[in-house]
């Protein structure tokens, strides 16, 4: 569930404008959530990510350093390692649901999400030129859910804000929560009638 204190991914996602989109009821109906943020500092730049399910189940937080060379590449960076992280739970049926707190970035999602059903769109987004790999990465994403849809949030509403703002000082939460984590203790002992008489 959502730490005690903040909102879901998934109110936060349905309070947020998405641009390009007007937010009809089937904008909505998310299977996952994603936040993720990108900072820039004078002696480096972090990547935060949050992944929950509709439900509010943490499963994966993801904190690091990174070397990108300005902001907007942070915040690329961190959408496309949220969304490999996201790849590694849901299925390519899965309705995705994204908060960045980069307009330009969550206008190009959805200008590229309504060119891929609309041919006649024009899919020509800017992209700042060193996010471009990054922009590729997150396009193969977009093509490989069902859909996909980007809504923004101001900087102190994004959860995955600090995560990206402080990555060393939260490295102990990056990886799979455990609630999604497969633990060994969980499998069942073996049955006593699989066992020798002299056990």
């Amino acid at each position: 569930m959502a730490p005690h204190g903040h909102p879901s991914l998934r109110n936060l996602f349905d309070d947020a404008p998405t641009p390009h989109i007007a937010h009809s009821p089937r904008t909505h109906h998310r299977d996952y959530y994603i936040a993720t943020d990108g900072s820039f500092f004078d002696d480096g730049a972090g990547v935060g990510a949050i992944i929950e399910t509709r439900d509010g189940d943490c499963l994966s937080r993801i904190a690091r350093s990174d070397d990108a060379p300005d902001n907007n590449t942070a915040e690329y960076r961190a959408l496309a390692i949220g969304l490999d992280a996201l790849a590694e739970h849901a299925p390519t049926t899965a309705r995705v649901g994204l908060l960045v707190d980069h307009d330009g970035l969550a206008e190009n999602v959805n200008a590229a999400t309504l060119g891929i059903q609309s041919p006649g769109w024009d899919d020509r987004p800017s992209i700042p030129e060193s996010s471009r790999d990054r922009w590729w990465a997150i396009r193969d994403h977009i093509d490989d859910f069902a859909d996909v849809r980007a809504a923004c949030v101001i900087s102190d509403r994004n959860p995955a804000h600090v995560l990206a703002n402080a990555p060393t000082e939260y490295t102990h939460v990056s990886g799979p929560s455990e609630r999604s984590a497969k633990r060994e203790w969980e499998s069942p002992p073996p049955s006593r009638a699989d066992r020798h008489a002299d056990d």
